[in-house]
């Protein structure tokens, strides 16, 4: 049994943070549902796939008792396709749920509460600390892309997060490129390293706030909680060895050159209108003051963009993958970039001039 009277406002907002992680088909059918807790003056919403699971309270302003599961991308969808400012009442009984607004009126399947598989919260999780939440959701916004996909090297699925003392670092890699960004925490914060699944990365980015109001984070061994404004992600964390990414930056490349952002931005995106779909190769050659970038496919056909530079370093001509680098110019705020180089057999370094709180390595490509 399940009763609830509310504005759509109120219940669109809370469910909507938990449908993220929904999958609308599942092997196990009640994963694609949401468990509705109602009462204490209050509606919980709680979603979860058994690697991360999302918590969001609605405030009521009537009473609401019970709990039930229905589907929640349906949900979701009819509650978005009423009226912000419409009176909602949602009522559960014999396996089947009625949403009523107005003149309209829906009528859902539902699955027991007690079925749901909620995740075991930890019991270890003994290390905790806060911090902003802006710090946080701009640290992962900058590394979040050089994550794997489905890599058989599952630790690299995801970012590696660490706090030592007052530093905040987060590192993500596929093993072709890595990304790296810290924040300063202003205070001791202990010592804490994990590794953080893609999916829960994501929902991070999405759901932290851009405030300096703090994240609560409670860490066990094989789990992890953060608590902020209504919300609560309950993670695992990955096993295995994140790789030692510090012997990836390099240290030692002597030619660098500082170039603009949106414009080498746009320039690659235009030849890229002519790489080839399968490797997206693109060779950029430095000579003095000058840089050409240079793009071919299977059907021998040539883009080439050039653009003037303040560059005294060697002659290099060195093969990227494009989408690498148009990646990380896509993500970071700043007017100019800086791209450090070797050789053209060495990683290229990309930072934020002046700041050293971000690191992007990209590893060449023969072309």
């Amino acid at each position: 049994m399940l009763k609830i009277k509310a504005s759509n406002e109120k219940l669109l907002g809370p469910l909507q943070q938990v449908t993220g992680i929904v999958e609308r088909r599942h092997t196990l059918p009640i994963l694609s549902n949401v468990l509705i807790t109602a009462g204490g003056g209050h509606v919980d919403f709680l979603a979860t796939d058994l690697e991360v699971q999302i918590t969001s309270r609605a405030e009521l302003d009537g009473g609401a008792e019970g709990a039930v599961t229905v589907g929640a991308r349906k949900l979701f969808d009819i509650l978005r396709a009423l009226p912000a400012d419409a009176d909602v009442s949602l009522e559960a009984k014999d396996n089947r749920m009625t949403v009523k607004a107005g003149k309209s009126r829906f009528n859902l399947q539902t699955l027991a509460a007690g079925d749901f598989p909620k995740m075991v919260e930890a019991k270890d999780a003994s290390r905790t600390l806060t911090v902003p939440q802006n710090a946080l959701k701009e640290a992962l916004g900058l590394v979040q892309f050089a994550m794997a996909v489905q890599d058989i090297r599952y630790y690299l699925n995801g970012v590696l997060f660490s706090v030592d003392k007052n530093t905040l670092r987060v590192v993500a890699t596929d093993g072709h490129r890595l990304s790296f960004a810290s924040r300063d925490l202003g205070s001791d914060h202990g010592n804490v390293e994990a590794i953080l699944p893609r999916k829960t990365v994501i929902e991070l980015i999405k759901l932290l706030g851009d405030t300096d109001e703090t994240v609560s984070i409670a860490m066990g061994s094989n789990q992890v909680r953060f608590t902020f404004g209504g919300l609560e992600i309950v993670s695992k964390i990955v096993e295995g060895k994140f790789p030692d990414y510090q012997k990836v930056i390099p240290a030692q490349h002597k030619n660098q050159v500082s170039i603009d952002r949106a414009t080498l931005a746009q320039s690659l995106n235009r030849a890229a209108i002519l790489s080839n779909e399968k490797i997206r190769g693109v060779r950029l050659v430095f000579t003095k003051n000058a840089l050409s970038i240079i793009c071919t496919n299977n059907e021998q056909e040539e883009a080439e963009e050039g653009l003037a530079l303040d560059y005294d370093g060697d002659p290099l001509d060195i093969g990227f993958n494009i989408s690498y680098l148009l990646d990380v110019l896509n993500h970071v705020d700043s007017d100019q970039v800086s791209v450090t180089m070797g050789d053209s057999n060495s990683s290229a370094l990309i930072q934020i001039p002046g700041r050293d709180d971000f690191k992007y390595v990209v590893m060449p490509m023969r072309i």
